[in-house]
């Protein structure tokens, strides 16, 4: 971890220098190539604490910082940053690490003692997944795929819906009475196969349906593997939620009103008290996902991540002090994160794209899917950050040239392995001849993948991945061009740059697949 490395070089020289200032927060972010390798902002940060010039502050770190074979040169900038240059031989050291590692190469145990669990999708069962459901869906599974990268024992859950209002109202649709809601071919397909006469019961039979044989089908298109499908149902059916009120009764954080009974949530961080039952006596929702979460919270989870669709942006408060309560009562440590997923518009010639044969009134997730693949779809959902709106560019998708940065990555994997395959004669252990700027640039990415697990394990960015594997490529494609492998005038060279080749082949593919794309040897 460079950037670790760095950065306890820096508190050391902070204790050496100003032994009796408080350690400040500081960042290390990679510097324009122009200055450096790395640039850090600690002595401006330690200059404002103590009240003293920052330049002077940079100084005196600098006379402290030790170079231990990682350091090259050291800087001062601009009103005070530091600059580092990382010495050659440390790069060129971490070739022959990575290709040890291998598949192992940005995994870690740090997160060995946290057991993780993100519930994403979790659509009702009353349709074809949507385009949205997919940006939650890919997202979801990729942190998934980063938390087990760090270590973590991580549950993926899908949360079915399948009581209620809407369950109520699917059953209407596929008995084709006067409150039909839902419309489209599926629901043409499904209503000859339902045996029952209430609306009730043919919406159960429906979910369940559309659950096996829709829902679950689109998921495998994906690419993604769910350990656990949780019935909401099934909170009511096994008593968890009649219990759940019971104690939260015993508590004295419910009361009535109105006919009703709420919930003290305004106590706890929500802006007012909520519901649990109407004075028609329904249970509402907030109720049973408060009992869901109770439930996962008694499986052990330290972590609890949901992914949820931009219509429930109003219900995050509500969770997060229900969360509260179940905190106090069951002694849990843990953490609840809720992410939100913003809309999604397919457009295609500057124009959005609404219909749908197959749902009427939306494009479903397999129409598209079908239309540009898995990897792609993927990908492109994965490459816009969730809490701004999408604009899926279906044209761009559709491009099976390096215009199209899936396929521009994927074909940097292909290049690298027909180079590799073409190569025959011992492997290089020296590595001293790697000095261009290209090769250097080149290992700077590569060793970048380890912290990029870890922040985005802090962050939950994961639109960090997909940048990342664009600029490796890149890098890639710029050493490719300006210094030949195979041709090399020096065998010497020549050895050297095939073990980067290797070690590039080994992180691309370790990104792809934190990513959950495939990396082709053939294009």
């Amino acid at each position: 971890m460079l950037k670790q490395m760095l950065k306890k070089q820096i508190q050391d020289a902070i204790k050496i220098s100003f032994s009796k200032a408080e350690m400040p927060g500081f960042s290390i972010d990679d510097a324009d190539s122009k200055f450096g390798d790395y640039s850090t902002n600690a002595a401006m940060i330690l200059a404002k604490q103590i009240g003293d010039n920052p330049l002077e502050v940079a100084k005196k770190l600098i006379d402290n910082i030790g170079q231990d074979g990682l350091i090259e040169t050291m800087e001062v900038a601009g009103p005070g940053f530091i600059n580092f240059r990382i010495q050659v031989s440390f790069l060129n050291s971490k070739i022959l690490e990575i290709i040890k590692a291998g598949d192992n190469f940005g995994k870690s145990d740090l997160g060995k003692d946290l057991k993780v669990n993100v519930e994403f999708i979790s659509a009702n069962p009353t349709g074809p997944l949507t385009l949205g459901n997919g940006r939650g869906g890919f997202f979801g599974d990729t942190l998934a795929r980063v938390f087990e990268a760090y270590g973590s024992k991580v549950t993926r859950e899908y949360y079915i819906n399948d009581r209620g209002a809407q369950i109520i109202a699917l059953g209407h649709s596929v008995l084709k009475d006067d409150e039909a809601v839902y419309k489209g071919s599926y629901i043409d397909e499904i209503a000859p196969r339902i045996t029952a006469k209430t609306p009730t019961e043919a919406g159960f039979q429906a979910a369940a349906i559309l659950t096996e044989e829709y829902i679950k089908k689109t998921v495998k298109k994906m690419g993604i593997d769910f350990d656990h499908f949780f019935s909401e149902k099934s909170l009511f059916d096994n008593g968890t939620v009649f219990a759940m009120l019971e104690r939260l009764g015993e508590l004295r954080l419910t009361y009535e009103k109105d006919g009703a009974l709420w919930l003290k949530t305004s106590d706890y961080g929500d802006d007012k008290d909520r519901v649990l039952v109407t004075k028609e006596g329904e249970h509402t929702y907030f109720a049973a996902d408060i009992a869901y979460h109770f439930d996962k919270i008694r499986r052990g989870y330290d972590l609890l991540i949901n992914f949820w669709g931009a219509d429930h942006h109003g219900y995050v408060g509500r969770m997060q002090a229900a969360v509260e309560i179940l905190r106090k009562e069951e002694d849990w440590n843990g953490e609840l994160q809720i992410v939100i997923a913003q809309l999604v518009r397919l457009m295609s010639d500057g124009k959005e794209v609404k219909m749908s044969k197959r749902a009427g009134t939306y494009v479903t997730l397999d129409e598209l899917l079908e239309e540009v693949g898995p990897d792609v779809t993927r990908f492109f959902f994965l490459d816009r950050s969730l809490d701004t709106h999408m604009d899926f560019d279906l044209d761009l998708a559709k491009e099976k040239s390096q215009k199209n940065p899936c396929f521009y990555i994927q074909y940097a994997y292909a290049r690298i392995s027909s180079i590799l395959n073409k190569i025959d004669g011992d492997l290089a252990q020296d590595l001293a001849e790697l000095k261009e700027k290209e090769e250097l640039e080149l290992i700077k990415e590569l060793i970048k993948l380890p912290e990029l697990v870890n922040e985005i394990v802090a962050d939950m960015q994961i639109q960090k991945l997909t940048f990342y594997a664009i600029k490796l490529a890149e890098s890639f494609h710029h050493f490719y061009e300006n210094c030949p492998v195979i041709k090399a005038e020096d065998p010497k060279v020549s050895a050297a740059r095939v073990q980067l080749l290797l070690a590039t082949k080994i992180v691309l593919k370790n990104t792809l697949d934190l990513i959950g794309i495939s990396a082709p040897e053939k294009m």
